[in-house]
């Protein structure tokens, strides 16, 4: 049987990059909430603070780890099985690939150390310091690795030379107008992924009577994050939709399921693409509603992909459905929070269990948003691995068989499949026990055991304030 290794290396580099993403669009809005807890606690001197701190520490510690292998994994297969991309493009991407390591991964390393071992080595001051880089570097992280994918999106700042993609304005491909939208988009997803989860947890342990004073402040805090941010993540996405519509016009007519030109243009809700014959099944759409979507006027002449020679166009399925996935779960982020917030205001929020239980089974919204949104912004860019200037089959490995794909791909999955059920399946049990309570009056209190241990697996208990 022969296999395409141009199919298979996108099915493996999907795989990975899917897995990988997980992780750093929970660490990074995870690393800005510890800081914050910190700040409180040395604010406030509240043991409670502690403990939720030290909670959250452990399940960071892990998630961090666990993001940065499969980071590492995901940086290989550029040079195994995109070798063309990497010539063609290296001295643009190998630089902010370096700038990521130089700045970022500087910060991190240097300073989460003294998060998982330097309480007591350290100043409280200092040590609050070093919260406030590490949270700093997984910014810097994705603004480096944004920057790397936006121009990837919409070359700028660039000039061709012997075939080759160099750098001709740092400016602009770093801090152009894509990437200032781009960025923060993903800045905000990260954000509420840590928010959902962390208001989900407080949720699930109040359900289950354990930790009650962690828990509301879990809850609450969460909720009033994901509340404050998520109108403004609405805003900032249809700006990125703008530069969509903007630059990638062959992408937005496959978001939207358009495949004739239409003036003015209906907005399909819900359908089943079907792309051999070109026309959506079982379509659910609203008159005018595209143009002003796309324009914020009522009848702009919208693009159909029927402008697009066949070889083109992007695939629709995917990107119609994983956009309408993300749509969906930013509206459920809104409408959890908000309810939330305002049984909170009438004081009923901790006796509310149904939303309680809508609010735990909400645990994954981020995480499948932040998947759905990178699904249609990388098939959306199809057959595109640089827009415009390299398209994917011809930026692969040449000496690359379907063979080696195969059994490569076989290699990371079952490996993957491994290492990390043991990783999250850690994970679920620190989530499980919780941060623990105050004592009761008069009983005695173990002193806790050096978060390292509880690191390693030994030991789950670190409860003390």
């Amino acid at each position: 049987m022969d296999f395409d290794p141009v199919l298979l290396s996108r099915v493996q580099f999907a795989f990975v990059i899917s897995f990988h993403i997980i992780f750093p669009a929970f660490t990074i809005g995870l690393a800005a909430w510890l800081a914050t807890i910190e700040a409180m606690r040395l604010a406030t001197g509240k043991p409670v603070y502690r403990r939720v701190f030290d909670f959250w520490l452990k399940i960071f510690a892990l998630s961090f780890g666990m993001g940065v292998v499969s980071g590492i994994v995901m940086a290989f297969q550029i040079g195994t099985n995109w070798s063309v991309l990497s010539e063609r493009t290296g001295s643009i991407m190998g630089p902010l690939l370096g700038y990521e390591g130089f700045t970022a991964f500087l910060l991190e390393a240097t300073f989460f150390g003294i998060m998982l071992l330097g309480r007591d080595r350290v100043s409280p001051r200092f040590y609050l310091f070093a919260c406030c880089m590490v949270s700093l570097g997984t910014m810097f992280s994705s603004f480096w690795i944004m920057c790397n994918n936006s121009w990837m999106q919409v070359p700028v700042g660039h000039s061709i030379v012997d075939g080759k993609i160099i750098p001709a304005d740092w400016a602009t491909i770093v801090f152009g107008p894509i990437v200032a939208v781009r960025w923060p988009h993903m800045l905000l997803a990260a954000f509420l992924t840590s928010g959902m989860s962390i208001l989900a947890t407080g949720a699930w342990h109040l359900l289950r009577g354990q930790s009650d004073a962690e828990s509301r402040l879990m809850l609450r805090w969460g909720l009033a994050l994901v509340a404050a941010i998520i109108p403004i993540q609405m805003w900032v996405g249809h700006a990125t939709g703008t530069y969509v519509h903007q630059y990638q016009p062959a992408k937005f007519a496959a978001i939207e399921a358009r495949w004739q030109t239409e003036q003015p243009a209906r907005e399909v809700l819900i359908a089943i693409p079907d792309e051999a014959n070109q026309r959506n099944l079982y379509e659910i759409s609203v008159p005018k509603l595209g143009s002003f979507i796309a324009t914020g006027t009522w009848d702009s002449k919208e693009v159909g992909l029927d402008t697009f020679p066949p070889e083109d166009r992007p695939p629709v399925l995917i990107p119609f459905l994983t956009f309408r996935l993300m749509v969906g779960l930013g509206l459920l982020m809104w409408a959890v929070s908000w309810v939330g917030v305002v049984l909170d205001w009438c004081g009923r929020l901790n006796r509310t269990r149904w939303f309680l239980h809508i609010a735990f089974w909400s645990f994954p919204s981020g995480f499948v948003a932040v998947l759905a949104g990178w699904f249609t912004a990388e098939v959306g860019r199809q057959p595109w691995v640089v827009y415009g200037l390299l398209r994917t089959k011809d930026a692969v490995t040449p000496s690359l068989t379907g063979g080696m794909v195969a059994v490569s791909l076989v290699g990371y999955v079952l490996v993957y499949a491994v290492i990390y059920s043991f990783g999250l399946y850690y994970i679920w049990r620190l989530l499980r026990d919780g941060p623990g309570s105050d004592p009761a009056p008069g009983a005695s209190v173990t002193p806790a055991r050096p978060l390292a241990v509880a690191v390693q697996g030994t030991t789950v208990d670190d409860r003390a304030a």
